[in-house]
């Protein structure tokens, strides 16, 4: 994003943050008065020229912790009533009437009118306040001409000739708007059909149909692939929406708190989905999932930096804008990429508070803002409940965008990173807009984390990275937005920051030591030395534009992913295989000749373990099988899955030069639970020994070997 349109950003938010400033809401002014700063800080970095900008930024901050006294002290003005509220949900009834209407699904819009007014009627009935009286019956009045009408439009139409063409020259269908009042005296606004810019889905295979009938059932609920139909989910109903099941399972540390569900018009008398996407504003709570909160900062941090709609458009309802809306119905879908294809998780809006009436899952530093704990609800719903055991930021980020994972270990066990290139690669691709990235602690000890102000095994957004004269930083966010490095280059480091250095970073420790924000700078060198790894997600369309992506759904052998979490895992999932150069992608082929599948068990004696155990190695039953000509080998090892299996394929003799023998002696590699293999492209003719083990000796179970080969193979047991 450009330092013009932030400094815009700054303005608008300063001007909303002094609005609620003077008018009480302290609460809200706060929220504003924070990202006026941010906006500020961001336009900074990206070369603005605005003068005393870091002034500014303090007198913003300084502020919000003015104001800090005033939002405890707030008494919060009451709540709506019951039939406030149902004027809100038949209000919403009729938008979403009027939409049906518009794009001409009459018979939809008609049950949606309809029930708006019976919701109208009966709540009129219930009050005796008569400006809402008032406000119920023109809205019941606006809805039932509206469906009278259609009814008479659809009785004429079906008295018609149906084989009678339609005048290109029909006049547009025109209805009564809803007025800011309800008032029936607005004059009619010509509505045109809208032809629908929706996203037509991912087309399957009847293969593939066939493979996610069967995978689609996750934690005991059915999540489909998500398809253009869905964006007619209804949303709409007279009572609240309950999901059908039930309340999400609490953690023990939420179950200790907990004191009961409540609904957004419970906490707030102006339940809002989005006031303005920010990373800033989202606060983690005891709820452990701290790389999926930090994969939600980062993703609104890009949102928000490249004004790419990348969060906000898997929340649904959404309005014509393509923006999500509050819905007073209380019923909400999100889309999410589970099992290799997006998917859709219908939840309500109901959430768990405790004895104080605080939140107990993430949410927004601005309480009426729901995104933030609607989307972790719709996550935790697909993983089971708020008793989450956590995962890592490659799972989480694919979860939430669909973008690409990659891993890069920093620990010193990995010998192939290179500080300087990889930290060149971030840079450049995280400025460029092609990734997302979020880093992770690694085990330590209490003692090093109160130290060094770090959360051992505990995942941290990077929202910026920036080089100057040599020395390069990373910014990053606690998911708990408290709690920052306290190392070199943190707020209390007297020694290294310069005026300069600060002025570069936007960054003025003494203003940082009022507020903990979570929000900190690190040096590269600190990171690699402090935490232990980096999850990258690539954005697809680096690949789309080589076309250079596969897909394929594919019958895995087991029942584990390395990318799914435990509780996700299917026998079955969609690949998807991306790379920047063009390639072919498909089932491999069966150009083998089948000769041999041998069954066998080991058992007593002839379980000799792997060539660890040399006394009882030499026990395992060896399989001695001849190839006619030189040509390509496919060996495959199946056991019970609780026992880790491999093997050698060892050259007896070899047919012509012996030069060409090529090997001696060849494994399958890491033993593997219950599966492994080897694959030669170009085996010599001649006599070879395979020898399959389980590692550990004396364990017994059956297995299968399969010989495959473009030449016949003759294979004898000889033992």
């Amino acid at each position: 994003m450009d330092a013009a349109a932030l400094e815009r950003d700054a303005v608008q938010f300063a001007q909303l943050a002094v609005q609620r400033d003077q008018g009480g809401r302290y609460r809200e002014a706060v929220f504003y008065y924070k990202e006026a700063a941010q906006a500020l800080i961001y336009a900074g970095m990206a070369g603005s020229s605005l003068e005393n900008i870091q002034d500014k930024i303090n007198e913003y901050l300084e502020r919000v912790q003015a104001l800090y006294s005033a939002v405890q002290s707030q008494n919060s003005d009451p709540l709506k009533s019951k039939q406030q509220l149902d004027l809100e949900r038949a209000h919403f009834l009729v938008t979403q009437a009027f939409d049906e209407d518009d794009k001409g699904n009459a018979e939809e819009a008609i049950e949606l009118y309809t029930e708006a007014v019976d919701l109208c009627l009966k709540t009129s009935n219930e009050t005796s306040d008569q400006a809402l009286q008032t406000k119920l019956k023109q809205l019941a009045r606006q809805a039932l001409d509206r469906a009278e009408a259609l009814k008479d439009s659809m009785s004429n139409s079906s008295q018609k000739d149906k084989s009678t063409p339609v005048k290109s020259s029909q006049p547009v269908r025109t209805f009564f708007p809803l007025g800011p009042d309800f008032s029936l005296n607005d004059k009619p606004q010509m509505v045109r059909s809208v032809q629908a810019s929706e996203p037509q889905g991912q087309r399957y295979t009847s293969e593939e149909i066939e493979v996610l009938r069967k995978t689609s059932k996750i934690n005991g609920v059915e999540y489909v692939p998500f398809m253009s139909v869905d964006l007619r989910e209804r949303f709409a109903f007279p009572m609240p929406f309950s999901d059908k099941y039930g309340k999400l399972p609490l953690s023990p540390k939420q179950k200790a708190m907990f004191s009961k569900w409540v609904r957004p018009d419970d906490l707030t008398n102006n339940p809002t989905m989005i006031y303005t996407v920010s990373s800033f504003s989202i606060k983690q709570t005891i709820v452990s999932d701290c790389s999926f909160v930090a994969s939600l900062a980062i993703s609104a941090a890009y949102e928000r930096r490249y004004n790419k709609k990348l969060i906000t458009s898997i929340i649904y309802p959404q309005n014509k804008k393509g923006e999500p809306e509050y819905n007073p119905c209380g019923k909400y879908m999100v889309k999410l990429h589970i099992n290799g294809v997006p998917r859709k998780v219908i939840i309500d809006d109901q959430l768990p508070i405790d004895h104080n009436g605080e939140l107990l899952c993430s949410y927004s530093n601005n309480k009426s803002e729901l995104w933030v704990s609607l989307i972790e609800k719709a996550y935790m719903k697909v993983m089971g409940g708020y008793d989450f055991p956590g995962s890592n930021s490659n799972i989480d980020l694919h979860a939430l965008t669909g973008w690409i994972p990659e891993r890069i270990a920093m620990h010193s066990d990995n010998q192939t990173f290179n500080k300087e290139s990889s930290f060149r690669m971030l840079y450049q691709r995280f400025h460029k807009g092609d990734v997302l990235i979020t880093t992770a602690t690694g085990v330590m000890s209490e003692e090093e984390g109160e130290k060094w102000g770090l959360v051992p095994t505990h995942a941290y957004a990077v929202l910026d990275i920036r080089e100057h004269k040599g020395h390069r930083f990373i910014q990053l966010k606690n998911p708990w937005s408290h709690l920052r490095w306290k190392g070199r280059y943190s707020e209390n480091d007297v020694r290294n920051w310069t005026p300069e250095l600060q002025k570069f970073l936007n960054f003025d420790p003494r203003t940082a030591q009022k507020i903990d924000n979570g929000i900190f700078w690190i040096a590269w060198e600190d990171l690699c030395q402090y935490f232990d790894v980096i999850y990258l997600s690539w954005n697809p369309n680096l690949f789309r534009e080589s076309t250079c992506i596969h897909r394929m759904t594919l019958r895995t052998i087991g029942n584990s992913s390395p990318w799914l979490s435990t509780r996700v895992m299917g026998k079955r999932f969609t690949t998807q295989v991306y790379s920047a150069c063009k390639f072919t992608f498909s089932k491999i082929p069966t150009p083998y000749t089948l000769s041999k599948r041998v069954n066998g068990r080991w058992k007593g004696q002839s379980a000799g373990g792997c060539g660890n155990f040399r006394d009882s190695h030499k026990n395992n039953p060896i399989y001695q099988f001849q190839l006619e000509k030189t040509g390509p080998l496919l060996i495959e090892l199946r056991g019970p899955r609780q026992y880790s299996v491999g093997f050698e394929l060892v050259a007896v003799s070899v047919v012509g030069d012996p030069g060409s023998f090529g090997f001696q002696k060849k494994n399958s590699g890491d033993f593997r639970c219950g599966f492994c293999y080897l694959e030669v492209e170009n085996v010599p003719a001649g006599v070879y020994n395979v020898i399959p083990s389980t590692f550990l000796p004396q364990q017994e179970g059956p297995f299968f070997l399969d010989f495959n080969s473009v030449t016949p193979i003759k294979a004898t047991q000889l033992q």
